[in-house]
């Protein structure tokens, strides 16, 4: 990139360790929804999932960053959108890993809250996002009669994610 290309631009480019290091945690979280969306997981409760695919997230958050989690999670998202979920499925998830991802983002930034405790509130924020959406589209706020359902199923799901994902960051040192 030309210097005068910099100059209008106004960013830095990307440099290859970045996006190969991008490319290589997307592609193990999209090989973690693949699998996700493979196993025969039924709790009986719609719109509930483990969310495997999100250890690989909240380890690049504290690994790397935010811009690589940010980073990872689009890609994640549009790709398993494109490839398992259809675009609905999509609009929910990016819904979703937006308002999750913001509020890792931050608690994260207070070090008040453990990788576990940040993991149980981006999983309770995600279904928050995935509700939000849902009452947009069929225009009924009695969809957040559900909300306790999966304010429950976010807890645990982000307890699982984060506890892994500790594991994972233990791994990695």
């Amino acid at each position: 990139m030309t210097q005068s290309h910099r100059k209008v631009s106004g960013r830095k480019p990307l440099s290859a360790s970045f996006i190969a290091r991008v490319g290589l945690m997307a592609t193990l979280a999209l090989i973690f929804s693949y699998v996700e969306a493979i196993i025969p997981y039924n709790p009986g409760v719609p719109g509930i999932k483990l969310g495997i695919a999100n250890v690989v997230t909240v380890v690049a958050l504290y690994k790397f960053g935010a811009k690589d989690a940010v980073a990872v999670s689009v890609i994640r998202v549009v790709l398993a959108g494109f490839l398992f979920n259809g675009l609905f499925g999509m609009l929910y998830a990016l819904a979703g890993a937006a308002i999750s991802l913001t509020g890792m983002i931050l608690l994260k930034k207070t070090g008040l809250f453990s990788v576990t405790g940040v993991s149980m509130a981006a999983g309770v924020l995600h279904n928050l996002g995935q509700l939000l959406v849902a009452a947009a589209l069929i225009e009924d706020l009695r969809i957040f009669f559900y909300f306790p359902v999966l304010l429950f199923s976010g807890i645990a799901a982000g307890i699982l994610v984060g506890i892994a994902s500790v594991l994972a960051l233990r791994a990695l040192r």
